[in-house]
């Protein structure tokens, strides 16, 4: 029996297969890529963000397939949406998990806060040490301490953090229309709000324990899942 592809795409933690533990799973019933966006790499050095790096990276691997369901978290969610936008014949269902799609909500009051917020050590962020940055990151972002060990590991996270473009900047203004699933904590205006207009524009808006990361709850990886499993179900419908 055919296998229908589903492209996992991670935010700004971790990367690949480690983003999704309780989804390892689905690779029984899918053929699942957990896939490491653009300058993501165990071993090499850091890049610079690239959101059309990312969006071919996807389009590749569902190319590769004929088509095939996305879920993605947090940053990954905005290339997502452009994979979806450019090439929405490849993409069967999306999967939003507390997507940082500020662009599209950027005159509404959470995100206009965000980013008045964030905007300044954006600003300066060439300046300062991948450290220091990290740290002031998750003070204004999170209100949490970054300080960790120091390995090779947590320094080249530290400078892949730094060299993240703002999401407010991203070339997003379109929602593609192919079904979309927007999964949120419930923890954080900012994703609340960014949820509540996706749902205007006809995705299904669930809210899961987990804070921001509502995927490795229960209920969170349950509703991915079904949602998944139904937009299957209808297309097989459809073709027969």
């Amino acid at each position: 029996m055919h296998k229908q592809r589903v492209v996992f795409v991670h935010g700004l933690g971790s990367y690949g297969a480690a983003a999704w533990p309780k989804q390892h799973g689905m690779a029984l019933s899918y053929d699942a890529l957990f896939l490491r966006r653009h300058g993501f790499d165990p071993v090499a050095e850091p890049l610079e963000s690239d959101v059309h790096g990312d969006v071919a990276i996807q389009v590749a691997s569902l190319s590769a397939a004929g088509g095939g369901h996305v879920v993605a978290h947090e940053q990954g969610a905005i290339s997502a949406m452009l994979a979806a936008v450019e090439r929405p014949d490849l993409v069967y269902s999306l999967s939003l998990v507390e997507p940082a799609c500020l662009s599209l909500t950027a005159e509404l009051p959470a995100t206009a806060a965000h980013r008045t917020l964030m905007q300044p050590l954006f600003d300066v962020r060439n300046h300062i040490s991948d450290a220091d940055y990290q740290r002031e990151y998750f003070r204004r972002a999170y209100s949490a301490q970054a300080d960790g060990p120091d390995t090779p590991e947590a320094r080249r996270s530290a400078r892949r953090l730094r060299l993240q473009a703002p999401p407010w900047e991203a070339p997003l203004h379109i929602v593609p229309g192919v079904p979309t699933l927007v999964l949120t904590g419930g923890w954080e205006p900012l994703y609340e709000e960014i949820a509540g207009y996706l749902q205007e524009t006809g995705a299904l808006r669930r809210v899961a324990a987990g804070g921001h990361r509502p995927q490795d709850s229960v209920d969170g990886d349950r509703t991915i899942r079904s949602f998944i499993a139904d937009v299957g179900r209808s297309m097989s419908a459809k073709a027969s």
